[in-house]
């Protein structure tokens, strides 16, 4: 139990600072801030993120629940990677102003979508909430 809670508060922890830091990179996308360039924050998510994946792997090995064997985890993981995606296009990869808005807000409701299925373990996450599936 002692590793699962250990590991549980990392994962949110690391949850927490890498929307945070997704949403702060957003903002300053949107003001066309030269911020958005200062070395930290192109560093700080990749670490951030490497340990928030480190402690993902862990949690499923200590609950011995894993991704192709338990749909809800499986939807967590392609809704992850649909998330890298969206903040890839919405921070670098967006041509105009317009794609990278409409990827950043995407990749939000994505991220709403992953942590209610988090939450859940649903694969329907929020969308169970409104009956819509």
């Amino acid at each position: 139990m002692y590793w699962y809670s250990l590991l549980k508060h990392l994962h949110v922890t690391c949850v927490v600072l890498s929307i945070s830091g997704f949403l702060l990179r957003g903002v300053l996308m949107l003001a066309d801030s030269p911020l958005r360039q200062a070395r930290w924050l192109r560093i700080v998510p990749h670490v951030n993120d490497a340990l928030l994946l480190t402690a993902a792997l862990a949690l499923t090995v200590v609950i011995e629940h894993y991704p192709f064997v338990d749909a809800w985890l499986t939807a967590k993981v392609f809704g992850l990677l649909l998330y890298i995606v969206l903040g890839s296009v919405a921070l670098k990869a967006g041509r105009t102003r317009a794609v990278r808005v409409a990827a950043w807000l995407a990749a939000l409701a994505m991220f709403g979508y992953v942590a209610s299925v988090a939450l859940t373990k649903d694969v329907r996450g929020f969308l169970a909430w409104f009956g819509w599936i």
